[in-house]
């Protein structure tokens, strides 16, 4: 029987999994192991890195995606006008930090609450952990995430990725973080052949440098998988509700209970428990800062109350 991307193929359908996208255009690996440059048979339809889908041959060596199967989950952000979809159907995500440039703390409580919304695990990358002299002010500034409970691994990507190899296990993992943060040398230390395996994306998806915008799916061992991002400078939460962003600072549940309001946001409300317990170092100063300010920034005030 053809297979997609021969000539001359049935109209029948294949299964596969899309593992790089671009706009409507992807590649998807079918379940016997082959790769097909595909574009979506409608322009309602938008395929994302992760996605499990039919598809059927287009004629030679292309294909088009007939439908996607229902997610398990999207990790996206979005700002007031667009939304970027990452990845779908993942386990887990790995935000990269580094030791230069400095931890971003409100970048990372953004994707924190986004993976809270997802449902995913989390594991911290903290990377270039061979710069001693900046090491002390990058552990200072995880450390409330850490005394979360968040797993921080310390590493350094050029000499030794194995702590975060164990990390993957068993995980289709969203490798996310700020251009600069290592990132690239990270995925080529886990994937040997990725730089090669790009570019032959890029000319199948006849998008050059534009793909660096796409994520790809690559596997890392049995079972385990990772997905390589584009480099992210903010991380919008527009359309998100007050309360899904509270979930983000769970150790504000302890104490909300106190707030002389039900309906407390923990903003300038007064006998307020949760602004009490920032006050008396119960919950980290800085966290509840950043609460306020991302609050502030992604639900208009008439949304605040849950």
């Amino acid at each position: 029987m053809a297979k997609p991307g021969t000539t001359n193929a049935p109209t029948e359908a294949w299964s596969g999994t899309v593992v790089a996208a671009y706009g409507r255009r992807c590649i998807v690996q079918t379940d016997d192991g082959k790769r097909i440059p595909c574009q979506a048979s409608s322009r309602h339809m938008h395929p994302v890195c992760g996605d499990r889908v039919s598809i059927a041959s287009a004629g030679t060596d292309s294909g088009r995606v007939l439908s996607i199967s229902d997610r398990k989950n999207l990790f996206s952000r979005s700002g007031s006008t667009r939304t970027k979809h990452f990845a779908a159907n993942i386990s887990q995500l790995a935000i990269i930090t580094a030791c230069e440039p400095p931890v971003d703390d409100d970048l990372l409580a953004r994707m924190l609450i986004g993976a809270t919304a997802a449902g995913l695990e989390v594991v911290v990358i903290l990377n270039k952990s061979d710069l001693s002299d900046r090491l002390p002010a990058a552990r200072a500034a995880l450390a409330p995430f850490r005394d979360l409970g968040h797993r921080v691994i310390e590493m350094s990507a050029r000499e030794d990725v194995s702590a975060l190899r164990s990390a993957l296990d068993g995980h289709r993992t969203l490798l996310i973080g700020q251009s600069g943060m290592g990132k690239s040398t990270i995925v080529n230390r886990l994937v040997p052949d990725a730089n090669v395996r790009t570019a032959e994306i890029s000319r199948w998806l006849g998008t050059g440098k534009q793909t660096t915008t796409a994520s790809h799916l690559y596997s890392v061992g049995p079972g385990s998988e990772i997905i390589d991002s584009p480099g992210v400078s903010r991380f919008g939460l527009a359309g998100m509700g007050a309360e899904a962003i509270q979930h983000g600072f769970p150790e504000f549940i302890a104490h909300a209970s106190g707030c002389r309001f039900a309906d407390c946001m923990h903003l300038s409300e007064p006998q307020c428990a949760v602004t009490a317990a920032a006050e008396s170092g119960l919950v980290h100063p800085r966290r509840l800062a950043l609460y306020r300010r991302i609050l502030e920034n992604e639900v208009p005030a008439r949304g605040r109350r849950n």
